[in-house]
This record gives C-alpha cells, sequence and structure tokens, in this order.
C-alpha cells in the first residue's frame, strides 16, 4: 500500500502507545499519531482519516488537523519568518512550510502573503511551496476557446493586469482595463476567455458583456429600463460601484454603450436619469396635456363701482 504524503490518507491503527497511536503506512512502515490527534476512544484496528507530513526533524506524521494547502494546491499563505534558507509560511501546522530562494518568484517578506504552489521535493524529500507558478502550470492552451466560460483564483499582480491560475490547469493574465474592479489576492471568481494569443498565451475578462462586446451590454440596458417602467436613474454620472453592481463593466464601458443607444435614437439622458425613447415621449406628451387642460387663470373681478 503506498500512502500520499501531503494529503489525507484513511489507515489503520496497529498499534498504541503512551504517546500516541501507530498507523500503517505501507511501505512507509508505520506513523505516529501523537496522542494530542488520536480521537478519543481510538484503538487497534480502528481507521482513522490522518494528514501525513514532515515534522522537524524530517520523519514522517500523522494528524487529524486539517492544513491550509495540501501538496498539489494553490493557496494563499503568510510570511511568518525568513532566514538565509528562504521563507516560511504558516500552513496550519506545527513545522512551518519553507520556500527557498530559488522557489521564489520576488524575494518575499515576512508579514505579506502570496499565492503558492505546494509540492513534495523528492531530491530532499521535503514538502516545500513555490511562488514560481510558472513551473508548475502551463502558459499556454490548445483546448480553450474564446468566450468560453472559465473558473479563475487571482495570483499575482502586475504592471499589465492581474495573473490568474484558469481552472486550476493555466496561467492567464486579465487586464487592468477587462477587471473593472480591483482583485483581490488569492480571489475566486468566474471569467470567460477573451482571447487566444498567437503565441498560446491566454488573455481573460471577469465580464460576460464585455466578451461578448458593446452590444451586449447596450441590450442589457434595454432590457433594464424596460424592466424598470423605461426610465432609470443609473446615469453616466453615477458612481463607478453602482454601475459595475448593475452591470459588472466599468464606467467607460457603461458610458461608451448609452452613447451608443443614444446615437440609434434608443434612449434619452439626461442628468438624472436615462428613458428609453418611448417612455420620454410618452411623458413629454402627457406633460403636455396636462398643461393644455390647465385652466386659465381668470382675472379678478374689479371692486370699483365703475366696474
Amino acid at each position: 500500500m503506498a500512502v500520499e504524503i501531503g494529503k489525507f490518507n484513511n489507515l489503520q491503527v496497529v498499534k498504541v502507545a503512551d504517546h500516541g497511536v501507530y498507523v500503517d503506512g505501507g511501505e512507509e512502515g508505520t506513523i505516529l499519531l501523537p496522542n494530542r490527534y488520536v480521537p478519543e476512544g481510538t484503538e487497534i484496528d480502528d481507521w482513522v482519516d490522518v494528514f501525513l507530513y514532515f515534522d522537524s526533524d524530517d520523519l514522517l506524521i500523522a494528524t487529524t488537523e486539517t492544513p491550509k494547502a495540501f501538496i498539489g494546491t494553490v493557496e494563499l499563505l503568510k510570511v511568518i519568518d525568513t532566514n538565509r534558507v528562504g521563507a516560511f509560511l504558516d500552513w496550519g501546522l506545527p513545522k512551518d512550510l519553507l520556500v527557498p530562494y530559488s522557489e521564489q518568484h520576488h524575494p518575499m517578506k515576512e508579514g505579506e502573503s502570496y499565492m503558492v504552489y505546494v509540492f513534495h521535493d523528492h531530491t530532499t524529500d521535503r514538502i516545500l511551496a513555490s511562488s514560481k507558478l510558472n513551473l508548475y502550470f502551463e502558459e499556454e492552451a490548445t483546448d480553450l476557446e474564446p468566450r468560453q466560460k472559465v473558473d479563475l483564483r487571482v495570483t499575482d499582480k502586475t504592471e499589465l493586469g492581474f495573473k490568474v491560475l484558469i481552472n486550476d490547469q493555466y496561467l492567464g493574465l486579465i487586464f487592468h482595463g477587462d477587471a473593472f474592479r480591483p482583485l483581490a489576492m488569492g480571489e475566486r471568481l468566474p471569467g470567460y476567455i477573451k482571447a487566444i494569443r498567437e503565441d498560446g498565451k491566454i488573455d481573460v475578462i471577469i465580464s460576460q458583456h464585455s466578451s461578448a462586446g458593446n452590444n451586449g451590454l447596450e441590450d442589457q440596458i434595454l432590457d433594464y429600463l424596460k424592466a424598470s417602467g423605461g426610465e432609470s436613474d443609473l446615469t453616466d454620472k453615477s458612481n463607478p460601484d453602482l454601475i459595475y453592481s448593475q452591470f459588472k463593466v466599468s464606467k467607460k464601458k457603461y458610458k461608451n454603450a448609452l452613447g451608443a443607444l443614444y446615437k440609434r435614437k434608443m434612449i434619452v439622458i439626461t442628468r438624472e436619469k436615462i428613458s428609453l425613447v418611448q417612455a420620454h415621449d410618452q411623458t413629454d406628451k402627457q406633460n403636455k396635456v396636462q398643461a393644455k387642460e390647465k385652466p386659465k387663470t381668470q382675472p379678478k373681478k374689479s371692486s370699483s363701482i365703475w366696474g
């Protein structure tokens, strides 16, 4: 039986000792589960779910605690110490997770958090982490298509935009102009493939409306106006956050779409609101009718005896 180091395993208890119980690790031999992690009432032949990792003496040990990361996963972890060997991350276990300098994309600083990939280094037989995600994930894809819906996780911020992990398989980029709002490191969100470049690199966008072009956004605005009785106070002067909350696009794209609808004579824009042309014409007609039907003010009768 081969156990999986850096992951949870369901293993059988084969020995009880003063300092804990030992589980059957197959080719790895028996593995200690210290007393503080042993479930109450555990006996020989019982099966327990344990996470396997290396302790401070580099011995394989078991725990029932759940760490913040597993081998083969990418997680946002905080640096709690640095020394001449590298940076040490808090991953929820007694022994901190090491990121050697050779595995740091940029020099890591104590107190900062980074997206790292966790792996088993068979050369040193240690569990390590790396912020050089490009060493472990492809940056080119042949099985993705423009406008395809994908799952994203933000891994880094650059001058161009935000680097993301796509479907836990590929690395891509969201340009700042396609982000529409600040993105948080480690944030998970849905997205769409914007384009596959000639070199195979992947551009991603987080708004379906923008991936479909402004025409798609224009239709969304028209539908929104129809559902709102033909009028809306969400104008080109509105707060960008309110615009994003409703349409998931930047204020600039929203203003462009409003301008296109105005040129097509589909809407009327004032400082206070936007209206469908039909609704605006109807309101204007009603105002004129009301003004016409309003009784004229009768002149006062003179109180003079000569009146």
